[in-house]
């Protein structure tokens, strides 16, 4: 059993999430709702939300924890020379926070299989007032003008929770999201949220580690400064 959480009820104790035994292993509430503010209580705590059409609000806190070390991003060497060609291509542009919402969207559009995202007009809203708030960013490929590929997130003090991406081109989600990791790397966010453990993940350079040093981290980063201006480094 899991507690229902009214609009004004606290987040449990993250420790209080189920365990793999359990049947869904981190999942810790259900219900409240995804206003902006209870978004960065949430994040602040370690938790985020994750659910499909028709279900409640279902709250989760992972036990160990994906993360990408920004210093570990890993770079195929044919990424490496896409990066290169488009620096000097002047069809291509990255861009931080043009379109956000247009990202998130994009995001939650059909996959080729078919199959649907979580990202609800719920969760648009939510997000959307995050952004408004200089919470909530996106990295964005832009290609003659179009919006081709993009990946966006959650940042408070020093500390990025990676939420989704998108590609309507080749290799376009991982341009935006080695363009993001270069940013945060140079302004001073050592850590990336990954949420889930997915072999793409890994092979990018995330790896588990223990919810608890996850938290421990949390806790330092939130309280660092906030980056003040999101511009994309060459």
């Amino acid at each position: 059993m899991i507690p229902w959480l009214e609009v004004d009820t606290p987040f449990p104790d993250v420790t209080l999430a189920l365990k793999e035994e359990d049947g869904a292993a981190g999942l810790l509430a259900a219900g409240a709702d995804l206003s902006a503010d209870r978004l960065l209580d949430a994040y602040r705590h370690g938790i985020f939300p994750w659910f499909s059409e028709g279900q409640p609000i279902l709250w989760w806190s992972t036990d160990p924890r994906m993360v990408l070390k920004t210093a570990d991003f890993k770079v195929a060497d044919s990424l490496k020379k896409k990066l290169r060609k488009i620096n000097r291509d002047q069809r291509w542009e990255i861009r931080f926070d043009c379109s956000f919402e247009q990202v998130m969207r994009a995001c939650a559009a059909p996959r080729r299989d078919g199959a649907g995202t979580w990202i609800s007009e719920e969760i648009v809203a939510g997000y959307t007032e995050l952004h408004r708030r200089g919470y909530a960013h996106s990295s964005e490929v832009w290609l003659d003008g179009q919006l081709v590929g993009g990946a966006y997130g959650v940042c408070i003090g020093r500390m990025f929770y990676g939420e989704s991406m998108f590609a309507r081109v080749t290799d376009a989600s991982k341009i935006a999201l080695a363009h993001l990791v270069h940013f945060l790397a140079a302004n001073g966010v050592r850590m990336i949220d990954c949420q889930q453990e997915t072999a793409h993940l890994a092979s990018l350079g995330a790896f588990p580690i223990p919810r608890a040093e996850f938290i421990n981290w949390v806790q330092q980063a939130i309280a660092a400064p906030g980056i003040t201006e999101w511009k994309p480094i060459p």
